[in-house]
């Protein structure tokens, strides 16, 4: 502690008046600096909770804790009174000796004699906080004439500005009696005019009448014209009907002869077939195109409940692609990747089984060394994409591979593979509706 103090009277005596705002943030600041270096046992408890806070955010938040402490707590303050002296050791020596510094701001004086409080340091204190009260006149008396001056300036323009309006308002009142006797002599003029038009819609409503009555005459011929041309359609409808039936029976017997001659082609065309003993077809536009087929060893789950994409699947000679790892991640994510493709690939098997579909099953193998293991059943074609190529791309080339007019359906919820195989002419569903069909 400090010895430079003042005596114990002193540093009990209290202020006649509260500190000044500047004041007390100043003496709140000098606190704060100094609570961020106490140790845990000298912090008041009061301010224990803001003794972590940054200086600046201390004096912030804990201004009325800080200075309720300086104020209260002798051993607190004089712990901040030893920080001042060290860092204002001149300013301190001179308030010891009773003295007042001129070129110190007088702030700074009044904040570090109310944390010394050496002998007189009341006296000090009251010293300055009487010249900011003269200051604070003064800036006060600075205030109040200007205001005066202002006030008598606006005075000034308010008198001008109701001169203006005066004679502003005699014009519009000369204005309104000049556009008031205009208006009488318009009224007239008006009166005039809607007798004449009283007058008039009198001659018109005569004219009306008679207009009333030739319009029914006129009416009554057209309801007579009506009728005749009526009649007239009633006979043209007759005569179209007649020759639609004529039409229709010259349509039956041309469908006659086509039927006839299209059995007679199938009839021809069997007949070559089982004369030339041609095979049946060992290969579809699907195999022509460059996948990597799975090892053989793979195993099968046991049968699914499958039925039929009702309308798409049941087209002839439909070819059905699917993109494998879309449907598997959207039915089963949480599944391994070879329980996924034997579960789909199974149930796939399922669905070719009862619509005879052609169905070709795409997983992704870009990235594999090897394609996996996977036992197709019969009616399923299983690829893998090549090193380097995705199956987005080799669905594509199964659809471009397709002749124009099969029907083929893709299975993918990719947009960018509904759009380009769209554009091809296949269309696409999403893998949702497969998931769907499949779990029934």
């Amino acid at each position: 502690m400090s010895n430079g103090a003042g005596s114990d009277d002193d540093r009990t005596d209290d202020l006649a008046r509260p500190l000044p705002e500047p004041v007390r943030q100043r003496v709140v600041g000098l606190a704060s600096d100094t609570l961020g270096g106490l140790a845990a046992e000298e912090v008041p408890a009061p301010l224990r909770p803001f003794a972590r806070f940054a200086p600046a955010r201390r004096a912030r938040l804990a201004a009325i804790p800080i200075a309720a402490a300086v104020d209260a707590d002798a051993d607190f303050r004089a712990r901040v009174a030893d920080r001042v002296r060290a860092l204002v050791p001149e300013l301190a020596a001179a308030l010891d000796e009773g003295r007042r510094p001129a070129a110190v701001d007088p702030l700074d004086v009044a904040a570090t004699a109310y944390l010394l409080r050496p002998s007189g340091w009341t006296s000090v204190v009251g010293e300055v906080l009487d010249l900011l009260d003269r200051e604070s006149a003064v800036l006060a008396g600075g205030r109040e004439a200007e205001s005066v001056t202002r006030l008598r300036d606006q005075v000034t323009e308010a008198r001008a500005s109701a001169r203006q309006e005066r004679e502003r308002r005699r014009a519009e009142l000369a204005a309104l009696k000049e556009e008031n006797t205009t208006l009488r002599r318009t009224l007239r003029q008006a009166r005039d005019r809607a007798k004449a038009a009283e007058e008039e819609a009198e001659r018109q409503a005569g004219l009306a009448a008679l207009a009333r009555d030739q319009a029914a005459a006129d009416s009554a011929r057209a309801d007579a014209e009506l009728r005749r041309l009526r009649a007239r359609i009633a006979d043209a409808e007759a005569a179209i009907e007649a020759s639609r039936r004529s039409s229709r029976e010259d349509r039956d017997v041309a469908s006659v002869r086509l039927r006839l001659l299209l059995d007679t082609l199938v009839d021809a065309a069997q007949g070559l077939r089982r004369e030339l003993a041609l095979p049946p077809a060992l290969s579809r536009p699907a195999d022509t195109v460059l996948a990597r087929e799975p090892a053989a060893g793979g195993s099968i789950s046991g049968p699914e409940d499958v039925v039929s994409l009702e309308t798409l699947v049941a087209l002839p000679q439909v070819h059905l692609v699917v993109d494998g790892y879309n449907v598997t991640k959207t039915a089963w994510p949480v599944l391994p990747l070879e329980t996924q493709r034997t579960r789909l690939v199974t149930m796939l098997g399922g669905l070719a089984a009862r619509t005879g579909a052609e169905i070709t099953c795409v997983f992704d193998g870009a990235k594999l060394p090897a394609p996996p293991p996977v036992s197709a059943p019969r009616g399923v074609r299983v690829r893998f994409s090549p090193a380097g190529v995705s199956a987005d791309d080799v669905i594509r080339q199964l659809v471009a591979a397709e002749p124009v007019g099969r029907p083929v359906v893709v299975v993918s919820s990719d947009r960018e593979i509904a759009d380009g195989i769209r554009r091809s002419g296949a269309r696409p569903v999403p893998a949702e509706a497969l998931v769907r069909l499949l779990a029934r």
